[in-house]
């Protein structure tokens, strides 16, 4: 179990939290590119509990900051992002992406002091369609991690971003909790819905798989396996938990399964959901979640331009979701139409922050203690010393780290079975 002050620790992510300074070490996702132009609208967006704006300058080069000026604390959402530089309404202070002062329009050149005001900004990089921030030390930037997904060229990408009402650690543990596909997503679907070969046959043939979990360099790694329907092999389905806040999940075939997902904390109660995934990745899902409440892909409500306002689902807390209870007495399990939406609508009905205290664990949970036990070792041990989290200053250590299904022999053991299906994925990769 959990302690509460436990659950304090691995929740908190505000600057000065032991969570919140260890995920500083890391560059995040914080954005999509296409969300910034050249010269355009600044972007309100919160990071780690602080409230930050994104614009894009005449250059191209994309500058993240505080949102509030230095000198009189104005939001900069209201500046003026023209010629190099976003330039506050107020007093026409100028900085640059980097948070350099331009100009101070409103001082006599005389007592002009530019060079000693900096505006809070953080580093930012661009690849693949995403804007990554470190909110770490600017004298210590590591490179970006090689998490495979995002090294995928942007145009064979399927990017999705979506708001979660809920903590980053709740949201993020529906990941690397593989057993509630069976009763959550398929709880009303039985075998004869499946034929033999597709992608969740073996799910629906046995909902109670059994667990195997390690640690790792990058993290965590657990395997769900059960015997695989009329076969004499073992089905597996591989799912990783990566520093700081990543899961790569089971969701197709291994072969196919390059996708990452970020649960990315915007402050203690809201997380971003940002889903990155080859374009091909999903198929073999799509090809049989043709059930009831199995739609893939998410309504959104359009963007606005609060601190909460982007990518937000059209189903909520306040409309239950969209549950249909006579949908879900007689067709689907939930009633809920949406397989991120019936994720959402739970993680999200366990509060604003769960309480740990409160909580059973069960067999089925044994990635996610020992993901939580590895999140507080790494956040205790940035606080007391210094030391670097695992990945934190060598984003080599992702690299070639894939989740996913598929059938091994029976005898084989689970770390072989996982390094067969690595070697034939790079040979195939290799050809």
């Amino acid at each position: 179990m959990t302690s509460r002050r436990d659950g304090e620790i691995l929740t908190r992510v505000g600057p000065g939290t032991a969570m919140g300074e260890m995920m500083r070490q890391y560059w995040l996702p914080g954005l999509k590119a296409s969300e910034l132009e050249a010269d355009g609208d600044p972007v309100r967006f919160q990071l780690l509990g602080e409230k930050l704006i994104a614009f894009r300058d005449s250059s191209g080069r994309v500058g993240v900051m505080d949102h509030r000026c230095p000198h009189r604390c104005a939001s900069l959402f209201f500046g003026r992002n023209e010629e190099g530089g976003i330039r506050c309404v107020y007093h026409g202070w100028k900085f640059d992406v980097d948070g350099n002062c331009l100009e101070m329009a409103n001082v006599p050149p005389a007592q002009d002091f530019k060079q000693k005001v900096k505006a809070k900004a953080y580093k930012a990089a661009e690849r693949n369609g995403l804007v990554w921030v470190f909110m770490g030390a600017p004298d210590n930037v590591p490179a970006l991690p090689d998490i495979d997904p995002t090294l995928i060229p942007e145009d064979e990408l399927t990017i999705r971003f979506v708001q979660r009402e809920c903590n980053w650690l709740q949201a993020m543990e529906g990941d690397i909790d593989t057993s509630h596909l069976g009763f959550l997503h398929l709880g009303a679907v039985g075998r004869t819905e499946y034929q033999e070969g597709d992608v969740d046959h073996n799910v629906v043939s046995a909902r109670a798989p059994e667990f195997l979990v390690k640690d790792t360099e990058f993290g965590v790694t657990y395997a769900a396996h059960r015997a695989a329907a009329e076969t004499d092999q073992r089905y597996w389905r591989f799912a990783h938990f990566l520093f700081p806040c990543w899961a790569l999940p089971p969701i197709s075939p291994f072969h196919a399964n390059r996708i990452a997902r970020a649960w990315v904390p915007m402050d203690d109660t809201h997380t971003m959901f940002i889903s990155i995934a080859h374009k091909d990745a999903l198929v073999a899902r799509r090809a049989s979640t043709n059930i009831t409440g199995g739609t893939l892909g998410d309504r959104l409500l359009p963007n606005t331009t609060d601190w909460f306002g982007r990518w937000r689902l059209e189903d909520h807390f306040g409309n239950d979701f969209g549950i249909e209870r006579d949908v879900q007495r007689n067709e689907s399990f939930t009633g809920i139409d949406g397989i991120h939406l019936q994720d959402q609508a739970i993680t999200e009905s366990m509060g604003k922050i769960t309480d740990h205290g409160f909580e059973h664990l069960a067999p089925s949970d044994l990635m996610i203690a020992q993901t939580r036990k590895r999140l507080l070792g790494a956040a205790k041990a940035y606080q007391k010393d210094g030391t670097k989290p695992p990945g934190a200053n060598d984003g080599s250590v992702f690299a070639g780290v894939r989740g996913g299904s598929f059938n091994a022999a029976n005898d084989l053991a689970w770390n072989d079975a996982y390094e067969l299906q690595i070697r034939a994925h790079v040979a195939a990769a290799a050809e």
